[in-house]
């Protein structure tokens, strides 16, 4: 059954681009999407920052969430463009593992974001992946 799976998978394997550009433009329109949606929308971004988060954040969590998605506009559209790869892999690497972090912590003390910590988990290891795979380029 394998066999038979990886001879009608090859027509379009020998002409699917290698997983590494994959992974880049996955990665780079799930952050371009983000920040539209933070520009278009920020009021229901701003509801996952917590009042006790509110102190550090040093402006309104919706100009918080507005600054995010110009910078993340910004950052997808590097990263659709093979353009400043690594320093656009990198910020979405931190800014994702931070917060996985922040919603761990949420969730663990107040139960909630459990399905958004879930889905974070896999894109923040799909941006260390590119960032990685930038790097290695890079250093070839």
């Amino acid at each position: 059954m394998e066999r038979s799976i990886e001879r009608l998978a090859a027509p379009a394997v020998d002409r699917a681009p290698p997983p590494a550009t994959i992974a880049r433009l996955g990665l780079g329109a799930m952050v371009l999407s983000a920040g539209v949606h933070k520009l278009l929308d920020p009021g229901a971004w701003a509801l996952y920052v917590r009042p006790w988060l509110e102190p550090f954040v040093l402006v309104s969590p919706v100009e918080f969430m507005l600054v995010n998605g110009w910078l993340e506009l910004a950052f997808g559209l590097a990263l659709l463009a093979d353009r400043y790869t690594a320093v656009a892999a990198l910020v979405a690497a931190v800014s994702l593992t931070a917060t996985v972090l922040y919603l761990l912590v949420v969730w663990l003390t107040a139960g909630l974001f459990g399905d958004v910590l879930a889905r974070d988990v896999g894109l923040a290891a799909l941006a260390w992946a590119v960032l990685v795979e930038s790097l290695t380029d890079a250093l070839r």
